[in-house]
């Protein structure tokens, strides 16, 4: 799985012309799901996601979570993120997971972020034709691919 992360003063998705949802500051996250993604994938980049410290403290490090400001987290789909463009100039979207793969996947993952984030956790419709505005602040953008997992000491993933 990978997501795009953006620190976000506000975000919302649009859909047929109607707000559908809206979060203030917090964290916009783009999610994708891939051939080969497995459940034990999206519980490790929900709780990854939970816990990453991203926003800046009195110093001015990033050193808050998103629960730390007390803020909100946005998911929407996004298959594009596995696009392809090492051939040609049209993106391949074969490495795209099916519905019947994705759909479970992204809802484990929203299922995780709402019992591991101590805050509100809205998403998009998945399959659906959405508008997203965000206002990206800093810009502070992220990528995490499931993939580049590390392994702690036991060999087991960590967090």
């Amino acid at each position: 799985m990978k997501a795009v992360i953006q620190l976000v003063s506000e975000a919302s998705v649009e859909i047929d012309g109607r707000e559908t949802c809206s979060i203030g500051t917090g964290l916009l996250i783009f999610l994708g799901v891939g051939h080969g993604d497995k459940f034990e994938d999206s519980l490790w980049l929900a709780r990854k996601i939970a816990n990453i410290r991203i926003f800046k403290d009195r110093e001015n490090k990033t050193n808050l979570s998103t629960s730390d400001i007390g803020g909100d987290m946005l998911v929407v789909s996004q298959f594009t993120l596995l696009a392809d463009l090492r051939r040609g100039n049209r993106p391949s979207l074969n490495s795209a997971a099916s519905n019947e793969i994705a759909i479970p996947l992204y809802r484990a993952f929203i299922s995780e972020l709402k019992k591991v984030f101590h805050g509100r956790v809205l998403s998009g419709e998945f399959g659906a034709s959405m508008r997203v505005s965000l206002v990206n602040d800093g810009p502070f953008t992220v990528i995490i691919n499931s993939k580049n997992q590390s392994k702690g000491k036991s060999g087991k993933n960590s967090v």
